[in-house]
């Protein structure tokens, strides 16, 4: 028989040549079973890529870069996975974030902008992500990593950020302390400790610049959706 997909002739189960399965597996129960738990599972998986970005972050990720990227979850999926697990909890649980609030007309497209923001932070964040970026592009330059690895970057780190919220946010709800205070604090101790042990763990300047950067970021991603808010405001009459 010939590969379906590169026509190459297949004596076996796969092809020698592009390595594709000369006959797919059925879907059914016990596939979708078998993807949770390739997703689940330890090796290579989430709770092993949560455990190293909690021990060392700053060396796996430069390691996922430069060198191995088999070792942790791909990046997109780590951040779509646990701003997931943090938006299901918080909305579970109905929990106010008190962490960014807005007052404004409430027929204004600015204060549509700040409410989705607030109440789809998880999601907010990987687009505050590309503003961080760019100014930890900015004041790391010397250091030769591009736009898109520092994004890698933040995609690791603020997805463990997630995760704490996500965890303070089950507590909060479970027992109704109020504690995401608690969370935006700690998940921003570790956003700047995982970034400047990302670039140089051992000078004290690569995190007071981490944390420049990211405090710079944020405010340029609320400053950018407030000139679109009143942009848009302007545009529609209000």
């Amino acid at each position: 028989m010939n590969c379906t997909h590169c026509t190459t002739e297949v004596n076996q189960n796969y092809c020698p040549s592009c390595g594709r399965a000369l006959k797919l597996k059925r879907i059914n129960g016990h596939y979708i079973v078998h993807e949770i738990e390739h997703i689940l599972h330890f090796e290579k998986g989430i709770l092993y890529t949560v455990r190293e970005l909690l021990i060392r972050p700053g060396k796996n990720i430069r390691q996922f870069i430069t060198d191995d990227r088999s070792r942790l979850v791909k990046p997109v999926i780590f951040i779509i996975i646990t701003s997931l697990i943090y938006s299901l909890i918080n909305g579970f649980f109905h929990i106010e974030d008190t962490y960014m609030t807005y007052d404004g007309a409430a027929d204004s497209s600015m204060m549509s902008i700040f409410a989705w923001i607030q109440s789809h932070y998880g999601y907010a964040n990987m687009i505050m992500g590309a503003f961080i970026a760019l100014c930890l592009k900015l004041f790391f330059r010397k250091y030769p990593y591009n736009f898109f690895e520092i994004l890698i970057l933040l995609c690791f780190v603020m997805g463990v950020g997630m995760l704490i919220f996500a965890l303070f946010a089950l507590i909060q709800g479970l027992l109704h302390y109020e504690l995401m205070g608690i969370a935006g604090m700690l998940g921003f101790i570790y956003c700047t400790w995982s970034i400047g042990q990302f670039f140089d763990e051992k000078k004290a300047a690569s995190y007071v610049k981490a944390l420049a950067a990211y405090l710079l970021g944020a405010l340029l991603f609320m400053i950018a959706a407030l000139i679109l808010g009143i942009t848009i405001d302007a545009f529609i009459g209000h």
